[in-house]
């Protein structure tokens, strides 16, 4: 396919609007072609917007349109898997918003047709594309901190409004499923591996019943993960890795240029001395959506984060918010060595 990925977008999401339509749009291998809202006035002041030529009041029909070769889901999270399934049934490759499903059962359906369709499906966990993390993650396989034996994180940010549908739990709100994702997968795609056990205590918001704060421990081989996130605490995000001979710190790490700029600080003990690596203005987006192209060109096979791993994240954030502690994890067996 040499000319650019056409996208269709169902629904006119703040993160669709803000930060993923923006980066198709200035990509050179995709473009937006259709976006479709149940608003009719909020889809036509979207596409005006963005630019947008096909405009639609109903979701199938941006699925069954001819100018649509794959379709971006920013939907609540409840919706997803319903989503996801009609898209890749409809023949159009999927880009869907985290998390991807409410429960890891309904991934494995996703891989399931995936794999029957031979599409690509993945879920939109940025960060997986943004140079800081790979940094981050050779950083730690080189040694450069010594032997990993804490990792301790923190996403937050202030939200009550009882008409957010990130307080609707019908719709799969609550902050576990919002932000306690990224902790999760930085630590899983840092380190490359999964773990043993998992240790949540969830608190409630007894007005929408959804979880306003956990702190959460996570168990692995030779380490440990500790984290919180919380829903109505003043915004904070940040990533530290804690070794035997040193420590890395990423201070924007899921966001940024929003919580901060990115960059990574290593302090190396033997020396004393800290050294800050910068990456600029680079958009995580942008990265995201060049990447599952060439997914779907065929270019490579290791560019898109895969359902496998969407799979490992959901059985921990399952776990989590099992609100517990845990047994041994059971990984799945496809994602083990």
């Amino acid at each position: 396919m040499n000319r650019p990925l056409r996208w269709g977008v169902l629904g006119a999401a703040k993160i669709a609007g803000n930060f993923v339509v923006p980066a198709i749009q200035r990509s050179d291998t995709a473009r937006v072609t259709a976006v479709a809202s149940r608003d009719t006035a909020r889809s036509n002041a979207f596409a005006t917007r963005h630019g947008i030529t096909n405009v639609f009041s109903r979701y199938e029909d941006v699925i069954a349109s001819e100018d649509v070769d794959a379709i971006y889901i920013p939907l609540p999270t409840a919706s997803h898997v319903e989503w996801c399934k009609k898209a890749l049934q409809g023949g159009k490759h999927v880009l869907c918003e985290k998390p991807i499903a409410m429960h890891a059962s309904q991934v494995k359906e996703l891989i399931a047709l995936r794999d029957e369709t031979g599409l690509v499906c993945g879920e939109a966990f940025m960060v997986a594309h943004h140079p800081q993390w790979h940094f981050v993650r050779d950083s730690l396989a080189n040694g450069l901190i010594g032997e990993l034996k804490v990792i301790e994180g923190c996403f937050t940010y202030f939200n009550d409004d009882p008409h957010a549908l990130k307080n609707n739990r019908e719709l799969g709100g609550g902050g576990v499923r919002d932000i306690g994702v990224y902790p999760v997968v930085t630590t899983r795609l840092a380190t490359n591996l999964e773990p043993a056990h998992v240790h949540a205590d969830v608190a409630i918001d007894p007005r929408f019943g959804t979880d306003h704060y956990a702190y959460c421990t996570l168990d692995f081989a030779g380490f440990t993960s500790r984290f919180y996130c919380g829903t109505q605490l003043a915004r904070r995000q940040q990533m530290v890795f804690h070794g035997t001979s040193g420590w890395i710190s990423v201070d924007a790490p899921f966001n940024p240029c929003v919580y901060g700029p990115a960059s990574v600080r290593h302090r190396d003990d033997r020396t004393g001395e800290t050294h800050v690596t910068t990456f600029g203005d680079t958009d995580q987006y942008q990265l995201m959506v060049e990447d599952f192209a060439k997914a779907v060109r065929g270019e490579t096979d290791d560019v898109l984060f895969p359902l496998e791993s969407s799979l490992c994240n959901q059985v921990v954030i399952d776990r989590i918010l099992s609100n517990g502690p845990s047994n041994a994890m059971q990984v799945p067996e496809e994602m083990r060595a």
